[in-house]
């Protein structure tokens, strides 16, 4: 038996390719995700490593593990005395102490004009200390020129100065987020900056003397200091000496537990990439079980006669049936393997995605961790033979006398059986969708996913029922418009329900997917736009390209353009909430209901002042907040209590689940600067002319854009897009594979109907009409699955945005034109899918074929 498998499945490579082909695509996905992700853990691990000192020294409470600007990052405004560095060198186990100054902001202009870095990657700008890291690792290797030794000289690292094309000795024009927005200086080095690459952060290096003038006012001290270890001292041996010798409101911790808890934030924020590479992965698994089923089909009616033989001369019903699954498991091997090789290549091109919005990850190697050969292995194996266990099962049952008829047709009992479990399914996957959107259980949202799934998977099993108005419709054009070639196409196509179902299945996946999507985005878009034409009342929106913050500056400079009437700052920080990090927003209580309408449920955000904040009802609800109520606001290693006075929806005018004055956030120290300035005209101003002024407030200013509320919107639903290209794309490989399962289909068509094509020839049928027919019976397979998944899509979108209304997807909107353009592609993927198998069947001999049996 082992025999007889291995020939069969040398003898029909092409219907084995096209099932690898799914398992490739699928595997590939995994293999991929789990790729790019472990070199993206790795090269933010060596960052983070690269840029904490053995033991590190800041400003707030002694013994707080969670505070500060993350590994050598400014913990706010808030310094430690420059007297400190010399007292911690004297410390047991130190071989030195070194101030250090970080900053996050600053960025250089390249030549071009545009700033590099941003979007992502921050700017950070540090001083020159010849101290070293963590572990010994150099903090900074020159690699040409000198270091800074006097103000308005600067190192940047290699890989900025080569792309924005600066040598030294030239002069580099920098933008930061300082009283000094603009400034000037020579490059007088570059440098290697930590243990590893900067994953397309930019690094700026001044001397002291200029970075404590910079960064903190022309005060003497530091941001941090890095305490280095002497030989034989370990980080926590050191950190206890230096405890020791700590004045009040100042901390120490280690550099790998300051390193560790960094790289976890940075894996949790980048957490997503895995999950959504690996929901497409799923996605593409899933459809290719369809084409894998059909494939398998395929071979079972093929060596209907070579199965008989075998049980006629001793083989059991599961001797024949281990040995179609056996193809299944050699086919999933060689097809996950061949993934492994696409998914290294998938992650190189991910990889060019990220380095393209500024995540520069050119200089890491790939990881290829034997986990992800593992998982990959296993995963395309277990999907390709659960894939073929029906048709195995089924190629087992036949009685050799029925397989030597070729009588392979679907039987009613295993009809009614699939009917009676995609009922089932779907009416549980409605419970659940319902049961969903009316939070019930501790997770609704993936109460809700469970039940979209089960009515995914009921609709593909009642699909033979459902699909029967679809194709009775098509089979009425057919027949006005291509007569007894578009009747003998409608049969054809109803002839084997299970084998269309299953193949049109295929593609409604994709496209209900698509759907969904397409619907989502164009309700958050419509509800974005009807949010924004609500909630701002400002005639113009500065905010920085690139989601950094900017300069206070230029909230002042702004304010003196004539024609302006009010200026409103909005800051942000990312603070400790009673112990969980959150986003807060600091607004000046005083003029922010002048230029946006805040839906403020209880209090009033008037009584904002230092001791007080502001917080959304989704915080309220999940905390157990309310007005009066007391929460722990912690930043830069200190905690602080602060009363709720309002509540309020979030929505385009407050977007964080905190909101405190700008008094508030100085008094904890939250850097000055701005993340947005809303921008009203005066009464009796000409627009145009203010508009002319505004824009020149900023010309030297890459990093700020000034917009009007069209031109807000429209940036605003920028990434709405790019996000909806990214998920057209990856969804267009599971519509390739269903593709590839209409071919199949018809290829079975054509095997099946050799006989019968053969005297649909001989009785006059030409050429042309034969490849008609089939083209007509592919279209009838493609225009059923978009139907099916179209209306599939509109009920998951139409669910998922009700279930998003508090989150702000408030208004549905169907682009009715997008998803007729979806059935017309499915129409046009058929007359493609249609040209091989039509082909094929056009040439076959007719006297050859009237002879088969």
């Amino acid at each position: 038996m082992l025999r007889a498998t291995w020939r069969s499945l040398l003898a029909r490579k092409l219907r084995l390719f096209l099932s690898a082909f799914a398992v490739i695509l699928g595997v590939a996905f995994v293999a991929g995700s789990y790729v790019f992700t472990d070199t993206l853990d790795r090269a933010f691990t060596g960052l983070t490593s690269g840029a904490v000192g053995d033991v590190i020294v800041r400003p707030g409470t002694a013994g707080d593990a969670g505070g500060g600007g993350g590994p050598g990052g400014a913990a706010g405004t808030r310094t430690v005395p420059a007297s400190l560095v010399d007292e911690l060198a004297k410390v047991p186990g130190a071989a030195r102490a070194d101030g250090r100054i970080t900053s996050f902001g600053t960025f250089v202009v390249g030549k071009d004009g545009k700033i590099l870095g941003g979007g992502g990657p921050p700017g950070i700008a540090v001083n020159y200390t010849a101290g070293p890291a963590a572990n010994g690792v150099s903090a900074a290797v020159l690699q040409r020129g000198r270091f800074p030794t006097a103000a308005g000289e600067i190192v940047l690292d290699e890989a900025t100065a080569e792309k924005s094309g600066y040598l030294v000795g030239d002069t580099v024009p920098l933008v930061t987020a300082t009283e000094q927005p603009r400034l000037e200086a020579r490059l007088v080095g570059t440098a290697k900056f930590g243990g590893s690459t900067l994953v397309g952060a930019s690094v700026v290096m001044f001397d002291t003397a200029q970075a404590q003038e910079l960064y903190l006012e022309g005060e003497d001290a530091f941001s941090q200091i890095w305490v280095s270890a002497a030989p034989g001292t370990t980080q926590e041996q050191l950190k206890t000496a230096v405890e020791a010798a700590l004045p009040k409101d100042t901390q120490a911790a280690t550099g790998d537990a300051t390193a560790a808890r960094a790289a976890s934030r940075i894996d949790e924020a980048l957490s997503f990439v895995t999950t959504f590479l690996l929901v497409f992965a799923g996605i593409a698994l899933t459809v290719g079980a369809f084409l894998i089923v059909n494939t398998f089909s395929i071979l079972v009616a093929q060596r209907s006669r070579e199965l008989a033989l075998l049980r006629a001369i001793g083989a059991s019903r599961r001797q024949v049936a281990r040995s179609v699954l056996l193809e299944a498991a050699l086919v999933g091997f060689v097809g996950s393997a061949f993934g492994i090789g696409l998914g290294v290549l998938l992650a190189i091109g991910i990889k060019a995605l990220f380095g393209r919005i500024g995540l520069d990850l050119s200089e890491n190697p790939l990881v290829v961790d034997p986990r992800t050969i593992v998982v990959s292995l296993v995963v395309g194996v277990l999907v390709t033979v659960a894939a073929a266990y029906l048709p195995a099962r089924r190629a087992g049952s036949v009685p050799p006398v029925a397989a030597m008829r070729d009588d392979v047709a679907l039987a009613e009992s295993g009809l009614k059986w699939r009917l009676t479990v995609g009922a089932l399914l779907l009416a549980a996957g409605v419970g659940a969708m319902v049961a969903g959107l009316m939070d019930v259980g501790s997770e609704p949202t993936y109460v809700l996913g469970g039940g979209a799934f089960g009515v995914l998977v009921g609709t593909a099993l009642l699909s033979p029922v459902l699909g029967h108005p679809v194709l009775a419709g098509l089979g009425w054009v057919y027949r006005r418009l291509f007569g007894a070639v578009g009747l003998m196409a409608e049969q054809n196509a109803r002839r084997n329900p299970r084998r269309t179902a299953a193949t049109a299945s295929a593609l409604m996946i994709g496209v209900s997917l698509v759907t969904m999507m397409a619907v989502l985005g164009a309700s958050t878009k419509a509800s974005l736009d009807k949010s924004l034409a609500e909630d701002i009342i400002a005639d113009y929106v500065v905010t920085n390209p690139v989601g950094q913050p900017f300069s206070s500056a230029v909230a002042r400079d702004i304010e003196k353009v004539p024609g302006v009437g009010q200026v409103a700052r909005i800051r942000g920080a990312v603070l400790q909430v009673d112990g969980d990090r959150d986003f807060a927003a600091g607004v000046d209580p005083a003029v922010i209901t002048s230029v946006v309408r805040p839906d403020v449920v209880t209090g009033s955000l008037a009584d904002l002042d230092v001791r007080s904040v502001a917080i959304s009802t989704t915080l309220a609800k999940d905390s157990g907040l309310a007005v009066g109520s007391t929460v722990t606001i912690g930043y830069a290693g200190e905690e602080n209590e602060r009363t709720v006075v309002a509540t309020y929806t979030e929505d385009a005018a407050l977007t964080a689940d905190v909101t405190m004055s700008l008094d508030g956030f100085d008094a904890i120290g939250v850097p000055p600067t701005d993340r947005t300035l809303y921008v009203t005209a005066a009464p009796d101003a000409d627009r145009p002319a203010l508009r002319r002024a505004l824009n020149a407030a900023v010309a030297e200013l890459p990093t700020v854009n000034v917009n009007d509320q069209a031109e807000f919107a429209a940036s605003q639903r920028e990434p709405i897009d790019q996000l909806l290209y990214i998920v057209y794309a990856l969804l267009g490989l599971a519509v390739v594979i269903a593709i590839l399962g209409i071919v199949n289909t018809l290829a079975l068509s054509v095997i099946e109907r050799v006989r019968e094509i053969g005297l649909l020839r001989a009785v006059g049928l030409s050429r042309r009409q034969l490849r008609t027919m089939l083209r007509l019976e592919s279209v009838a397979i493609a225009v059923l699955g978009a139907v099916l998944g179209i209306v599939l899509g509109l009920a998951f979108a139409i669910a998922l945005q009700r279930s998003l209304i508090d989150d702000g997807i408030d208004v549905l909107s169907i682009p009715v034109g997008q998803l007729a353009l979806f059935v017309g592609a499915a129409a046009l993927v058929g007359v493609l899918a249609a040209l091989w198998p039509g082909r094929r069947a056009a040439r076959l001999d007719v006297l050859r074929a009237i002879a088969t049996e």
